[in-house]
């Protein structure tokens, strides 16, 4: 007791002298241990200067200060005497990271994960906090058991080389998936709804047979929606648990579902606090009736049509909330939809980032809001809309940002850039084996302002043609289309029609906007053609002899006008909507030949999923002479190839049997399709999609001159025959490497005896930019 005594009062003597010793005035500053880092440096992080005082409290936070740059991995800051004395070890700096052990993620893509970077300064704490990013990035990809070791190589200069070992163990795959409480959808019914798919040994080109937590998170919504929009208005996910196998080789998923009752919308009203707009009015434009089964894309799809309806009669600023009464008796739900005048926002700025090649300009004359307007979002959607119509673009996002005060607001416009040029090849393939070969160079975004450039040859056993043109999307600053082609092209029909043709001209053209989803085009085109047939064949009678008669050039000068209304929900990819299109060409402004061409086309789009499309399309098409001229033999319709798959060019038609089936083209057409995009099960990025179709229509209808053998002698050889003609198949499109191909199988349903078809088709192009 007495040796611990004396030590006791050895000791508190010299921790008093310690304390007392950490405070006072500083006359020098003096920093040791630095190696790399200037002294400079050092003293400029500190907040201490010569001639301050000090106190522990002041060195504690001059400690912590240096601390918080990185630069250090220790640090020790004390008085002695008037000298104030920084003990610095200094972080080593990084000369290179290294991946060991991974092979299912690819090395840029851990490089791109983790913040730690060459040159940069190592800490414990980045390491870390890295090895979390690489497991949570495995853990994405069904790797649950994957580990990560870091070790560190030491280097002279205060060096060191970061390797992470990666150990990624076996791919945790999904070997159930189980349903509770289903009744009105079968399990199977059910797994095709979510996006998790069960693991099985075929399923190599997937990825999404593994076990992700967030991704059974999304399928739980999934179901939400799926129940939602077939009238179960009390559906919920009670729970989804994930329980590993005892092998430990993957899990086994089961959700517990409550369906409930199937139910209808009842009452439906609008109430709203905005005097100047009438609630019955607005309920009027509502997609959502009595009676009908409830669905929550309806509830959405009538929000965004009041938005809209608001946002018309000039109310930028409001607020809809749809509130529900359901009524479990009757099975109904009654739907108020609430419109409030919202918080006054404006628009603050407008950023644009990742247009690496389109210049600024182009994508803000797109938008329909501008700095300093009032906050749409109405608007904002119809832009992003407007930018994805460019076709420049892969992704066009519009995110919403705070502005400089609470009632600002700021747009950053995301998009991701995309080749807009076409070095394209294409082939097709016939029955009788016809080769076309087409090479062409397009670019649709040219010097990235937007203009469509366009240079094309095509060498085949049909067609010659070289062709030019040149579009401004904004023509003298306005919105109007302005653009010209040039073109010479030479079609050898003789195997087809008994006769070639050769022509060289131009057009002129303008299209404007009339409203949001309509528009207007206007052109002008004059050319020469030349029809050439073989002297033999007119002297031996071998073709109609009016035929022969059509031999020689003339001028063609028309004026014609187009209208376009497009109501599709997405211009790339629409999945709901329709379109029509209306053409119209007169010939006989000055020229030789007088006639009038109508032509139309219609389509509608109905989407069961995003993978599974269904949509109706229709053309039709009419051309008459006027002031006694009859329509000439390369002026009228020839249908098959592309535009009627399963028959050759020019493969339906009136046709003259007495030589080789000669087409002799028609004046009228009507032709629908009909196509289902169904799902390939195959991941996007193999940009592998298939459709079913069904095309139906017909061709015919000559002038009775055309009928003719000689004037006033009608040919029984001459078939003009408006019989019903079908085909269906498949076709497939897949981005390839090499660029677009796409395939097109046929079967024919229906023809005439006379009509020339073709069971397949393909087509390819490369794309650059």
């Amino acid at each position: 007791m007495a040796l611990l005594l004396g030590s006791t009062a050895l000791v508190a003597p010299q921790q008093a002298f310690a304390q007392a010793a950490q405070t006072g005035v500083v006359q020098r500053i003096l920093v040791q241990g630095n190696e790399r880092i200037e002294q400079g440096t050092v003293l400029s992080y500190l907040p201490i200067q010569p001639g301050d005082t000090v106190d522990s409290q002041r060195l504690d936070l001059a400690l912590k200060t240096l601390a918080r740059t990185d630069l250090f991995a220790d640090v020790k800051i004390e008085m002695l005497g008037g000298d104030l004395v920084v003990k610095v070890v200094e972080n080593p700096i990084i000369n290179q990271v290294v991946f060991e052990g991974n092979s299912s993620l690819k090395e840029d893509k851990l490089k791109d994960e983790v913040q730690i970077r060459p040159r940069g300064i190592f800490t414990r704490a980045k390491v870390q906090a890295d090895v979390q990013r690489i497991i949570e990035l495995y853990r994405r990809s069904g790797r649950i058991s994957a580990t990560v070791t870091p070790k560190v190589v030491e280097l002279p200069q205060k060096r060191v080389d970061l390797v992470f070992e990666i150990n990624e163990g076996a791919k945790s795959g999904v070997l159930g998936i189980n349903f509770l409480g289903n009744a009105e959808y079968s399990d199977n019914d059910l797994r095709d709804v979510i996006v998790t798919k069960e693991s099985r040994w075929y399923k190599i080109l997937t990825s999404n047979d593994n076990y992700d937590p967030d991704r059974i998170e999304y399928d739980r919504e999934q179901l939400r929606k799926h129940y939602r929009n077939r009238g179960y208005f009390d559906f919920r996910v009670i729970s989804s648990v994930a329980e590993l196998a005892p092998d430990k080789n993957g899990f086994a998923v089961t959700y517990t579902l409550e369906e409930g009752p199937k139910y209808k919308f009842g009452k439906i009203t609008v109430e709203t606090e905005l005097k100047k707009l009438d609630g019955n009015l607005l309920a009027q434009i509502l997609p959502v009736r009595t009676g009908q089964l409830y669905e929550d894309e309806r509830i959405e799809q009538a929000t965004d049509a009041l938005t809209f309806a608001a946002g018309a009669a000039g109310f930028a600023f409001v607020d809809v909330r749809p509130r529900y009464v359901p009524n479990r008796e009757t099975k109904t739900v009654d739907v108020v939809f609430q419109v409030r005048e919202g918080p006054r926002v404006y628009v603050d700025r407008i950023d644009i980032v990742g247009n690496t090649r389109t210049l600024d300009y182009v994508l803000r004359r797109e938008l329909e809001v501008a700095e300093g307007d009032a906050y749409n979002r109405v608007l904002v959607d119809r832009s992003k809309n407007n930018m994805r119509r460019l076709g420049f673009f892969k992704e066009v996002e519009i995110e919403d940002a705070p502005g400089s005060a609470p009632d600002r607001t700021s747009l950053r416009v995301k998009v991701e850039e995309q080749p807009t040029g076409e070095l394209s090849f294409s082939a097709g393939y016939s029955s009788i084996d016809k080769l076309v070969l087409d090479v062409g160079i397009t670019e649709r975004n040219f010097r990235g302002r937007g203009q469509n450039l366009r240079a094309r040859a095509s060498v085949g056993s049909l067609r010659q043609q070289i062709d030019f043109g040149f579009s401004e999307p904004r023509f003298l600053g306005r919105n109007l289309v302005a653009g010209v082609n040039l073109y010479t092209f030479r079609y050898d029909l003789s195997e087809f029609a008994a006769y070639d043709t050769k022509s060289v001209g131009g057009d002129v053209r303008f299209g404007f906007p009339l409203t949001n989803d309509s528009s207007m085009s206007l052109r002008y085109t004059v050319r020469q053609d030349e029809v050439s047939v073989a002297d033999s064949l007119c002297a031996s009678g071998s073709v109609s002899q009016i035929l022969c008669l059509q031999r020689g050039a003339y001028i063609t000068s028309l004026i014609g006008y187009g209208l376009r209304i497009d109501k599709r929900n997405d211009p790339i990819n629409p999945t709901r909507g329709w379109f029509a299109d209306l053409n119209q060409d007169l010939a006989g402004v000055g020229g030789d030949v007088k006639y009038l061409k109508t032509e139309a086309d219609a389509g509608w789009y109905w989407g069961f999923t995003k993978d599974l499309v269904f949509s109706a399309t229709g053309s039709f098409g009419y051309i008459e002479g006027w002031g006694g001229d009859n329509v000439r033999i390369n002026d009228r319709f020839y249908r098959g190839g592309t535009s009627f798959r399963g028959f050759e060019i020019a493969g339906i038609g009136p046709r003259d049997i007495s030589s080789s089936f000669n087409s002799m083209g028609a004046k009228l057409y009507a032709i629908s399709t009909f196509e289902l995009t169904v799902p390939t099960f195959l991941p996007e990025q193999y940009g592998i999609k298939a459709a079913l179709f069904s095309d139906v229509g017909t061709a015919g209808l000559l002038d009775d001159v055309d009928r003719q053998r000689s004037p006033g002698v009608f040919d029984p050889n001459i078939k003009d025959n408006l019989g019903l003609r079908a085909s269906a198949g498949i076709s497939i499109d897949w981005k390839s490497p090499m660029g677009p191909i796409r395939f097109d199988i046929s079967r024919i349903l229906s023809k005439e005896d006379y009509d020339r078809t073709e069971t397949f088709r393909f087509s390819t192009s490369t794309r650059f930019q």
